[in-house]
């Protein structure tokens, strides 16, 4: 059973809160992740893959066990969305062609494009879950929302 979808207004509330006047990249992020990771207890890693160079995502601040360090634009589901700009709503990432397993115990998969106020993807946000099919399009929608409040600015 699908679990509900965490309460994004009020994370969203206390993430502005937090960083209203913060303007560095990496400390929003490293706030974010951690907001994000302990909201919810299908969130079993959270954390975001910052773009460093043309086709070339590369670890950021994140919570849970170890991450990947390094992902090409060109494999697995973080690649898929700082490639296409879309969000990764994954329910099986075994049925996802070119999943990378950082983590053998992760069932499910939800990565978000994380763009500046130039519209440029900077970054993908990932949470992966040990739950099969742990995602909605409303968690989908609700961290979006705060992706947008936090990074357009940047």
């Amino acid at each position: 059973m699908r679990a509900l979808s965490a309460d994004y207004e009020a994370l969203a509330r206390t993430i502005a809160s937090l960083t209203e006047d913060e303007t560095d990249t990496i400390a929003l992020m490293a706030t974010m992740a951690c907001e994000v990771h302990h909201s919810d207890d299908r969130f079993d890693w959270t954390g975001f893959y910052r773009v460093t160079e043309p086709g070339l995502l590369k670890i950021g601040p994140y919570q849970g066990g170890h991450g990947c360090l390094v992902i090409p634009f060109d494999r697995g589901v973080c690649g898929a969305a700082a490639r296409t700009g879309e969000v990764q709503l994954v329910a099986d990432v075994d049925a996802f062609p070119g999943h990378i397993a950082c983590a053998s115990s992760t069932r499910s998969e939800l990565v978000l494009p994380v763009r500046n106020g130039a519209g440029e993807v900077i970054a993908v946000f990932d949470i992966d879950s040990d739950q099969p099919d742990a995602f909605t399009p409303a968690d989908a929608t609700g961290l979006t929302r705060i992706l947008t409040s936090v990074f357009a600015r940047q």
